[in-house]
């Protein structure tokens, strides 16, 4: 296998991995929420520095209830869409098909 080649599988397999990862966060985030949490942990009680600034960064964000912290987990928070008032209602106008 020439080098090239290896290279390409690399980064094929690197923009895949990517994918799936976030496509699961968007399936399960409560899931990942809990595993970042969990190897955030594990990373803080390391004694190397690095390490615990890499737990210190993967510590999911937490929801305080306020609507400024932009968790977006109530759907409360952001504009809502404007009421419809009762004379703002279309018609549908229907037309026989073009032969």
């Amino acid at each position: 296998m020439s080098n090239g080649l290896l290279i390409q599988y690399i980064v094929i397999g690197l923009v895949v991995a990517a994918s799936a990862l976030v496509a699961f966060r968007k399936l399960a985030p409560q899931l990942t929420s809990r595993w970042l949490a969990a190897a955030a942990i594990r990373l803080s009680r390391s004694d190397s520095r690095l390490m615990k600034e890499l737990g210190r960064r993967l510590q999911p964000s937490q929801g305080t209830g306020d609507c400024s912290d932009g968790c977006s987990t109530c759907g409360a928070c952001g504009p809502k869409p404007p009421a419809a008032a009762k004379g703002d209602a279309m018609p549908l106008h229907f037309r026989p098909r073009d032969r």
